[in-house]
């Protein structure tokens, strides 16, 4: 029922978007007569490189993949016929409906992504990589196999399926169990209320320094993101370095909580862990990281702490967290007015947005990777990638109390207000330019959540010396 209503009322969105972009393109001669010749252009350049490669297995492509594009990467797919061909027109066909959707006189921005969004989507499904006869690396597993690969890929079908219908994990988390593969350092809980638990880790050196670190992570996901196998944890780096570190686990909520707002994610979430911080260290200045959302609300708090002459937080650390949200990136395709009504009116009768629909959407910005490379290696070929500590972290989901996600997409996402000072936290408007911590920012390139492009922004909202960080990977992966 909710989500045939959210997809209802996508769907009216995407049907205005169509209309928008036909419109104005069937009133465009320029854009046809440009769009009519780049097509031909681009077959020109197929039926060139087909000839070529009748005689040259070698010959240079028509249309290269992009670095991100790791379908046709295979050998296979570039000399050997006809799958040259395959995908080669598929990336050509791509192209055409690429440059169709862009830059068409008068169409909105927002309409403009969808259509492009949406036509990638349709182009992704039909992918010469996702079918048996068009995959080379298909059709040679099965022959040296004997065909065993679908009947692999056919039980990992079911026992997807099993779990989905169960409500389960994903396949292989079974073997991250919390507080033994993953979340590994030892800590104990030193504070509870009705929004947080929060965790200290003490230092196992012989000497500590004076400062501790306050971790806030996002509320989305489980707390451990930064503590996860003991090869891959920042908090067992930081207690083996001599740091006592102190870390916000975040309340999964249900439906008695759905008036939390970013108010009780401020006052009970950040507030309330330095006051405890304070209790255990007085007079002890505190370092603070923020991750994604975690690292906005800790951006928030800082606005309200220097409105009020609150200089506790000695350095402030953000890892892929926005402050300015006007270039979010894709997911700003789900964000509009109409789509935010009909989620609000979803979470008030559960009282709170369930991660398997957040999952979904974030599976959607790169259905290449998340869904149609899942399903070519899982079930064509029959073979499933053993889970990683960050994939069993990923599949253990949290939700989101219906107040503060409405106020999350509508005052952060959709209206911007805190990077245009108009954001009130306890009455008060929060002036992000009081702000004069030093901080430490880390954005990834291949960031689909928080471009680093957005990220970056901060330099343009605060007076704080800013050390900024660029680094390879995705949201999580680069970060870890």
């Amino acid at each position: 029922m909710q989500n045939s209503r959210i997809g209802f009322e996508y769907s009216k969105v995407l049907y205005d978007a169509y209309c928008d972009w036909w419109q104005h393109l069937l009133s465009s001669p320029e854009k046809i007569k440009d769009g009519a010749t780049d097509t031909l252009v681009t077959y020109k350049n197929f039926l060139s490189y087909l000839l070529e490669s009748i005689f040259n297995k070698d010959a240079s492509q028509c249309i290269p993949c992009s670095i991100t594009d790791h379908r046709f990467t295979n050998k296979i797919w570039q000399q050997v016929f006809p799958f040259n061909l395959y995908s080669q027109l598929f990336l050509s066909n791509e192209h055409i409906l690429d440059e169709s959707s862009h830059n068409v006189p008068g169409v909105t921005l927002h309409h403009e992504h969808l259509v492009n969004f949406t036509l990638r989507q349709i182009m992704d499904t039909f992918s010469p990589s996702n079918f048996p006869l068009t995959n080379p690396v298909i059709m040679q597993t099965a022959v040296e196999q004997g065909g065993m690969n679908f009947i692999k890929g056919y039980l990992n079908y079911l026992e997807d399926l099993v779990h989905h219908l169960n409500k389960q994990p994903e396949v292989g988390t079974e073997k991250f169990k919390v507080g033994v593969d993953v979340a590994i350092t030892k800590g104990k809980v030193v504070y509870q209320n009705k929004l947080i638990e929060l965790i200290q880790y003490a230092a196992v050196t012989n000497k500590v320094y004076a400062e501790p670190v306050l971790i806030v992570p996002a509320c989305i996901m489980k707390y451990y993101i930064l503590d996860l196998s003991p090869y891959n944890s920042m908090v067992k780096f930081l207690v083996e370095n001599g740091h006592t570190v102190f870390m916000i686990s975040w309340k999964n909520p249900d439906a008695n909580d759905r008036n939390l707002g970013l108010n009780e994610y401020v006052q009970h979430g950040v507030m309330d862990a330095l006051d405890v911080i304070n209790d255990i260290l007085p007079n002890k200045k505190v370092h603070c990281a923020g991750y994604c959302i975690g690292g906005t609300i800790l951006m928030l708090s800082m606005a309200l702490m220097a409105q009020n002459g609150d200089t506790r937080v000695k350095s402030l650390t953000l890892f892929a967290a926005q402050v300015d949200f006007k270039d979010a990136g894709e997911l700003l395709l789900f964000i509009d007015e109409e789509q935010i009504s009909s989620l609000e009116e979803t979470m008030q009768e559960e009282g709170y947005l369930s991660g398997e629909q957040m999952a979904s959407c974030f599976s959607m910005l790169h259905a290449k990777d998340l869904i149609w490379s899942k399903y070519v290696q899982d079930y064509m070929l029959g073979h499933r990638e053993p889970l990683s500590d960050m994939m069993a972290w990923d599949s253990d989901t949290t939700r989101l109390p219906c107040k503060m996600h409405s106020e999350y997409l509508r005052k952060l996402y959709l209206n911007n207000e805190l990077s245009q000072g108009k954001f009130k936290l306890n009455g008060k408007l929060l002036n992000l330019n009081k702000i004069t911590t030093d901080m430490f920012v880390v954005s990834t390139v291949k960031d689909h959540v928080a471009p680093w492009k957005s990220v970056y922004k901060i330099h343009n909202f605060t007076n704080a010396n800013i050390t900024y960080v660029l680094t390879e990977g995705g949201h999580n992966s680069g970060i870890i």
